[in-house]
């Protein structure tokens, strides 16, 4: 890879996130616990549940960065053809795997086990186990690619197995500064000489309230500043305070 860091990427799928009948909160889960990692997270694609779609988008990503990792699409229903199309990408077979057997059979009381629970140890050939505290159908790893469950806390409590396998960089340390009373375009120009002036850092602003006309209502903007080096980010953040109080723009208390 040419990163200097790891990176990564998120395929979530599922037909019901594409539906609008489920909203995704995965993204943000895995964006979260990355960055304390040093990892970066490059992208994230959503695909149906139609295996040419996930194959494509999973060996487009997996080729592009250093961890892929998938939620949805293996659970016991017909529809989680998420295993399936892992194999397919990596061109191995599908099996039921010794070990997500045994753990499946010791979760279920004799006769629950049936064909369609049966599903969930199915796992490409060559792949490693990612436990599952919350209810124990364990996700699975193949190379850098990492398969979760789409149930948001179960996917997250999959995350305490995944951690330990990564490879990690620096962590990105972020400063906030929010300016209350003007919107975006009174910082821009601020703002685009303070990463002029910083390029390895990055800037950003993201704009708060609404204005319409009626009393009460609070706008401004965030101003984020985001990098590595932790001196470096405190720099930039007291060097854009001191140019924008110059400039007559408040800074609000955080």
């Amino acid at each position: 890879m040419t990163q200097p860091f790891p990176t990564a990427a998120v395929l979530i799928i599922g037909d019901e996130i594409l539906s609008g009948r489920t909203r995704d909160s995965n993204l943000n889960t895995l964006a979260r616990f990355l960055v304390p990692l040093g990892v970066d997270l490059m992208e994230a694609r959503v695909v149906g549940d139609r295996q040419d779609q996930i194959v494509a988008a999973l060996n487009a990503l997996r080729a592009a960065h250093d961890y892929v990792f998938t939620t949805g699409g293996i659970g016991p229903t017909h529809d989680d053809i998420t295993a399936d199309a892992v194999g397919a990408a990596f061109d191995v077979p599908v099996n039921e795997h010794p070990e997500a057997l045994a753990i499946l059979e010791r979760r279920y009381a004799p006769g629950e086990f049936n064909a369609a629970r049966r599903r969930m140890a199915r796992v490409p050939e060559g792949g490693v186990l990612i436990a599952n505290p919350v209810s124990d159908a364990p996700g699975f790893q193949v190379d850098n690619v990492f398969v979760m469950a789409g149930v948001p806390k179960i996917m997250e409590a999959m995350l305490d197995d995944v951690a330990p396998r990564l490879k990690t960089g620096a962590p990105v340390h972020s400063r906030t500064l929010r300016v209350t009373g003007v919107g975006e375009g009174a910082v821009a120009d601020i703002l685009r000489a303070a990463a002029e002036a910083r390029p390895h850092l990055s800037f950003g602003s993201y704009p708060f309230g609404f204005s319409n006309g009626q009393a009460g209502g609070e706008v401004g903007t965030q101003l984020v500043i985001r990098g590595r080096d932790q001196a470096e980010v405190d720099a930039a953040e007291h060097d854009l305070s001191a140019e924008l109080r110059s400039s007559g723009i408040i800074i609000a208390a955080t």
